[in-house]
């Protein structure tokens, strides 16, 4: 069966948006408008995470995740809270609740994805990937490093690498799209997740990062286009 997570938020347009994070995932999508209806939920679906606001009519966020925390039964949910950014006291709020994670507001698709797999490691976004082995030149803060492609999506890659960036890194990338190095991609990225010796994202793959596309340079565009028509996706 498909994990659970329940989205808990009196704004319906905060909700729309994560549902849009996830609707590329094979997680199955609860939905709930205040702290009250959340709790009922929990306690009838047992989801497997619950993404929940603070600020909310009923009851609040944190007063959920505090009675979702203080019954045996379903203190093993991990509870995800989201406030405003920089509001120090909020985030003490959630805290004292006894909450797994704290997102801000507004929500970044890329921090969101990283997060809720934190809890949900077998979260996918159903995007078509292939394997796809090329070396690969790629730079931050000045610094060329090295690694390899392990596969690539319409999104992003997979770079297999010994360097450690951390998340939210930028990066400009070079790599050939065809064996000779006859035909070179250029372009940059954000990582959005990756795998370390001591926390494996995902265990099939080695030390590495996963990273998202977030410019391709134009001469790079056709012939990146062209290499994905023709696998098919």
């Amino acid at each position: 069966m498909p994990k659970k997570v329940l989205l808990v938020d009196d704004a319906a347009m905060f909700l729309e948006i994560q549902k849009d994070f996830l609707k590329m995932s094979s997680i199955s999508v609860l939905c709930a408008k205040d702290g009250q209806e959340a709790l009922e939920k929990t306690r009838i679906l047992c989801p497997d995470l619950l993404v929940m606001d603070l600020h909310m009519p009923r009851m609040t966020g944190a007063e959920c995740c505090a009675a979702i925390k203080a019954d045996p039964a379903l203190s093993s949910i991990p509870v995800i809270m989201a406030t405003s950014a920089g509001n120090q006291h909020d985030h003490e709020l959630c805290r004292e609740s006894g909450c797994d994670g704290l997102l801000t507001k507004p929500f970044e698709r890329g921090l969101f994805l990283d997060t809720v797999r934190r809890f949900i490691p077998e979260l996918d976004r159903r995007e078509g990937r292939m394997p796809f082995v090329s070396a690969i030149r790629f730079q931050a803060f000045r610094v060329t490093m090295t690694g390899t492609i392990l596969d690539l999506s319409a999104r992003g890659i997979f770079v297999a690498t010994d360097y450690e960036l951390d998340v939210g890194t930028e990066v400009v990338l070079t790599f050939s799209l065809s064996e000779g190095n006859n035909s070179l991609m250029q372009a940059k990225g954000v990582i959005r997740w990756k795998n370390t010796p001591s926390e494996r994202i995902k265990a099939k793959y080695p030390p590495g990062f996963g990273l998202e596309f977030t410019a391709i340079a134009g001469e790079s565009l056709s012939a990146f286009q062209h290499v994905l028509s023709k696998s098919g996706m």
